[in-house]
């Protein structure tokens, strides 16, 4: 049976291990998914690797409420938390990006941005 007593437990008594895991995890899995993104890669390939960072970025997530569960408040978990959030939305971000990028493209051929000026500088400074 599933015990969420004994896994926070574990979480906690484990906390450095864990920690020392997740934390580079986290990061090299985003920078992955950033950098697949801007090589533009195929969209499997990005969702895979942003799949595979939110969840370690979940697993940091629920690690961290471990410790606010039982009252500990202090800087390192904040930071950790904040660590992982925004792991999370940069992955959910460069998905959604992907799903509109094709979009853009495909307005910018048909000529679109050229009858809207705010745009069209907006893209030709890029």
């Amino acid at each position: 049976m599933f015990d969420f007593h004994t896994l926070a437990e574990f979480s906690r008594n484990n906390c450095i291990g864990i920690c020392a895991f997740l934390v580079p995890a986290n990061i090299l899995g985003t920078l992955m998914t950033i950098i697949l993104a801007v090589l533009r890669r195929p969209t499997h390939q990005i969702w895979q690797a942003a799949g595979i960072a939110s969840i370690f970025a979940f697993v940091m997530i629920m690690h961290v409420y471990t410790w606010f569960v039982i009252g500990v408040v202090m800087p390192p978990t904040y930071i950790l938390l904040s660590l992982a959030v925004s792991c999370l939305l940069t992955n959910l971000g460069i998905i959604l990006f992907c799903r509109v990028s094709p979009q853009l493209v495909y307005l910018r051929e048909v000529g679109l941005f050229e009858r809207l000026p705010i745009i069209n500088n907006w893209l030709s400074e890029k």
